[in-house]
């Protein structure tokens, strides 16, 4: 088996989370293999044009043309160290939320709270008049958005879960989500203003996900019968199979009348010996379908 194999092997077999940074580094791996033959065939620029058709505006005229620019900003990055500690993250938290929680919430969480990200960003670029002159050129991408939606959303369902960090040592979820918050907000005058209002607002959508969560309600409920019946669309069809089965001759009928009248008579010894009660639910089954037989 081929590396391609392989690797094609652990996508299908692999969890959503494993699904999802999968998706990531295909993406990631292929706008840099574009650049490269880009180079070499001399043809300049395409990265301008890939982050403008794939990267999410805040400018609401650009938006209406580009409206899945909402889901691709969110698996597209240009970085290496960008999309390392996106992944890294998302693995580890990832894999506690798993823990707790399943893969379809999983999947849930990390698109709706892209989606919440994004939803933040072009709503502050909007309002906010510190971003009026650079509404219309500023783009977000990557899945930073997403994965601060998981981080939140385990943190406050496990706040006392342990990890351990480098030279740190076990710290809770609870405090890594605090201090990530307190980041993020004293970050915002910074020149990735967009950047982090967008963790903002997944880490928003991943608070409410699990306050509500816990009073047994499903925020994403809509959104995942969407996303079910995109994914319906894209499953393959099951074949039917037609077979003609041949008819018994009296031999094997015979045979076959002898071993069920064999079970019918070791049923009804049994409800004498031990009463009616004593029978299995298979037995009393079988013992229905005789008296309609007649």
């Amino acid at each position: 088996m081929g590396i391609a194999d392989q690797i094609r092997d652990t996508f299908k077999q692999g969890s959503t989370l494993i699904k999802l940074i999968y998706i990531n580094v295909a993406v990631f791996l292929f706008i840099k293999i574009l650049q490269v033959l880009a180079f070499l065939f001399g043809f300049s620029g395409i990265e301008p044009v890939l982050l403008d058709w794939l990267a999410v505006p805040a400018d609401l005229t650009k938006l209406i043309t580009r409206p899945w620019t909402l889901f691709s900003y969110m698996f597209l990055h240009t970085g290496f160290f960008h999309i390392a500690l996106n992944m890294l993250w998302l693995y580890v938290f990832g894999r506690i939320f798993l823990m707790y929680l399943n893969e379809k919430r999983l999947l849930s969480v990390y698109l709706v709270g892209g989606l919440s990200g994004a939803a933040l960003y072009i709503l502050s670029f909007n309002i906010f008049p510190a971003f009026q002159n650079a509404v219309t050129m500023a783009i977000a991408l990557g899945a930073s958005a997403s994965v601060m939606a998981i981080v939140i959303a385990i943190s406050v369902y496990v706040p006392n879960f342990s990890i351990n960090l480098l030279l740190i040592g076990p710290v809770k979820l609870k405090y890594i989500a605090i201090f990530t918050i307190i980041l993020d907000v004293l970050s915002i005058p910074s020149s990735n203003s967009g950047g982090h209002i967008a963790h903002l607002g997944g880490a928003l959508f991943g608070y409410l996900y699990i306050a509500q969560f816990r009073k047994g309600r499903n925020i994403t409920r809509s959104f995942d019968r969407f996303m079910d019946s995109i994914f319906a669309m894209f499953k393959p069809k099951p074949r039917f199979r037609v077979t003609h089965k041949r008819p018994m001759d009296d031999v094997e009928y015979n045979k076959m009348k002898a071993e069920r009248q064999k079970r019918i008579d070791a049923i009804l010894e049994k409800i004498s010996k031990n009463g009616y009660e004593s029978l299995t639910k298979e037995e009393k089954e079988i013992l229905f379908k005789q008296g309609g037989d007649h």
